[in-house]
């Protein structure tokens, strides 16, 4: 496993539905989540954010643009979405700002991820298990792997 694996592992994903916080952790069920996706009917869901392409720290300043740039995408393809938050167990890295968003294909996550420069993003079923997605971008631009 590589220092970067590691860091993505060692984060909490914290999703900010209505009346309730969820904290996520990779690979490990979330019984409130999927009840959650199961009542409202979502298959399918992704944590996006635009901070930090590359794992490369930016300004605050930046970043917030950045953020503010991808919700305005989510909102331009019709997606509801729910602030969520990227929190770094060592508190080594800034909190970053992220959005939750029930209803995203895959597809439409890891291209969203790549136009933002992200090295891997956060999908989930109706499970409730986050999964965590290394972006490879092979002779086609699009391949992902899950890590």
């Amino acid at each position: 496993m590589t220092d970067l694996d590691a860091a993505f592992r060692a984060t909490t994903y914290r999703i900010f539905l209505p009346r309730q916080r969820i904290d996520l952790r990779i690979a490990t069920a979330s019984r409130p989540l999927a009840a959650w996706l199961t009542r409202e009917g979502f298959e399918r869901w992704a944590i996006l954010s635009a901070w930090n392409p590359g794992a490369s720290a930016l300004a605050a300043a930046d970043n917030l643009h950045r953020q503010a740039q991808l919700e305005l995408a989510l909102l331009q393809a019709d997606f509801a979405t729910y602030a969520a938050e990227n929190v770094a167990d060592a508190g080594d890295w800034p909190v970053e700002d992220a959005c939750f968003v029930p209803g995203i294909s895959r597809a439409e996550a890891v291209t969203l991820a790549q136009q933002f420069g992200q090295l891997a993003l956060v999908l989930g079923d109706a499970d409730g298990i986050p999964q965590l997605f290394w972006i490879e971008k092979g002779s086609d631009g699009q391949a992902d792997r899950p890590l």
